[in-house]
């Protein structure tokens, strides 16, 4: 299959990412993608960038070297009840959100707790992405939360770089993506690039999705309108247009 966006990477911004923005983009654009969101770390990650950072992300120009970027951050999950490290007033300003659960931000507690936060973030209509739910330490009820992401039209991402830095992330993918697939949920691949090679790497991602014969018509990365459509019909990209 035939990648052209990725929406989940970070920079040296995110402080424990070794590339620039201007380096992603570039590298984006040499890899033949059309669509590079970036996905800094939210403000409670250790080494993370304040939030004037966000706000300011309006300066980055939205088209360089023939890539569309999405101004956006991977926000925090900071409590069971699903809020956020980043203000509404914050969020309301981005063109993507992905929504995550690290350790280094809050405790890992019980498969109830933890479902109880995927399913009270899916609230937030500035939530566009579940990231990583396949992330071991965070063991949740996932027919439950796809149930909600389908009810609440949000994308689960299948993150490439788990399959190394998270271990028993794959079965637990594996059942989130053949749940996607039953319920007719829309996934999304993350590499969540730490440099700028990493960009747009999907090979075990993509190994999985093919694995289960994941529906083509499910998989956000294939057709650089269809984000920018899911987008727009969540209120965001007006100044995009859809040629």
């Amino acid at each position: 299959m035939k990648y052209v966006l990725d929406t989940h990477t970070h920079t040296i911004v995110s402080g424990h990412a070794y590339t620039t923005w201007l380096e992603n983009v570039k590298h984006a654009s040499d890899i033949g993608l059309k669509i590079l969101g970036t996905t800094d770390h939210g403000p409670k990650m250790p080494g993370g960038p304040h939030e004037f950072y966000f706000n300011n992300l309006k300066a980055l120009p939205r088209r360089l070297y023939g890539v569309l970027n999405l101004r956006g951050c991977e926000a925090n999950i900071i409590n069971y009840n699903g809020d956020l490290d980043i203000s509404k007033d914050i969020q309301n300003k981005l063109d993507i959100v992905i929504a995550s659960l690290h350790d280094v931000c809050i405790d890992p507690s019980s498969e109830e707790e933890h479902t109880q936060a995927l399913l009270k973030v899916m609230d937030n209509d500035n939530v566009h992405i579940i990231g990583h739910m396949g992330n071991a330490s965070f063991p949740a009820d996932y027919e439950e939360v796809i149930k909600k992401a389908k009810k609440k039209d949000i994308l689960i991402e299948i993150n490439n770089s788990s399959f190394i830095s998270r271990p028993g992330s794959y079965e637990n993918c594996l059942k989130i993506a053949e749940l996607c697939k039953k319920y007719g949920v829309k996934v999304i691949i993350g590499s969540d690039a730490h440099t700028c090679f990493q960009i747009g790497q999907f090979s075990r991602a993509d190994e999985l999705l093919k694995k289960i014969e994941m529906p083509e018509e499910l998989i956000m990365n294939l057709d650089e309108k269809k984000i920018i459509r899911y987008l727009k019909n969540r209120g965001k990209l007006s100044d995009v247009n859809l040629d």
